[in-house]
């Protein structure tokens, strides 16, 4: 085999580098002609992890969806769901008092406390049974309620769908998982496993109708995310009906109409005092 001399090798290098940067630099001008939405900047980026994420989803987690949903009877899945949920309502307390929601944060602090005691430590979901509804919140949309924009949409490896403001919050919620405290390390790592197969369980009909209506699936899981997380920062319209705009903030406010001036009366309305009757009886006949 012939080897290749030092300075040969380096000239090579030195006339690659150029021409490395310039291909890199075309790469990165060809995907910004490519990107026509402002929210998604980073549009090719995300349709490439997009297409790893589905590769793992095909390959591991969808199988193992599909088994488990086949073997695990649905009273069975049905308290693996309450369980997770209860350890959920714990941080959605935190950040509904974050948020000042205090109804919201009583109702959750009562549904833990209910469901931990009475319910097996979650397994049985009493709360609902006694009306207590659950709102679940997370840091991405505590922050979001304080003010913070979205941000570019970004799709995370493994994670999926999320906007800047939530990846940076992301932290945070894993910090703050009660499941991360678990003991031994094998039971915490057990439970997350088996939760992720849970949340992928319950969205295998999800994704068969996305497959099935969605020309582009990319666009409409991304246009689906973004509708979901500005409904549950702004949670309802403004005063005079306008959608929250694209980063999550709320529209501005526009000046109310004056109302209209009273006209007056016309010569088929009657222009004196109404009847004294009671409501729901019958007009009395003009007399003849």
């Amino acid at each position: 085999m012939t080897s290749i001399s030092p300075s040969v090798a380096r000239a090579v290098l030195r006339l690659a580098r150029p021409a490395s940067l310039a291909a890199m630099a075309l790469l990165l001008a060809g995907c910004a002609g490519f990107n026509t939405n402002p929210r998604d900047p980073l549009e090719p980026m995300n349709r490439h992890v997009t297409t790893f994420n589905e590769g793992v989803d095909s390959l591991v987690l969808k199988p193992a969806a599909t088994a488990y949903k086949q073997a695990v009877p649905p009273l069975v899945r049905t308290g693996v769901a309450n369980f997770f949920g209860n350890l959920s309502d714990a941080w959605s307390f935190v950040n509904s008092a974050l948020q000042f929601k205090f109804q919201n944060a009583a109702e959750n602090f009562m549904r833990l406390n209910v469901n931990t005691v009475f319910g097996l430590g979650g397994i049985l979901d009493v709360a609902s049974e006694l009306n207590i509804e659950r709102h679940r919140e997370d840091f991405g949309q505590t922050l979001g309620r304080w003010g913070v924009p979205a941000g570019p949409y970004i799709v995370l490896p493994l994670l999926g769908p999320s906007t800047l403001r939530d990846t940076v919050a992301l932290p945070i919620d894993r910090k703050a998982d009660p499941l991360s405290y678990f003991s031994p390390v094998d039971v915490r790592n057990s439970l997350t496993v088996l939760r992720a197969v849970d949340i992928r369980a319950n969205l295998l009909r999800v994704g068969g109708v996305i497959d099935e209506a969605a020309l582009d699936k990319y666009s409409f899981t991304r246009e689906a995310y973004l509708q979901k997380r500005r409904a549950e920062i702004i949670e309802t319209k403004d005063s005079d009906g306008a959608e929250p705009k694209a980063d999550g903030t709320p529209a501005p406010v526009s000046a109310p109409m004056p109302a209209p001036a009273a006209s007056a009366p016309t010569p088929a309305e009657p222009a004196g005092p109404q009847s004294a009757e009671p409501p729901g009886q019958p007009a009395s006949a003009p007399a003849r």
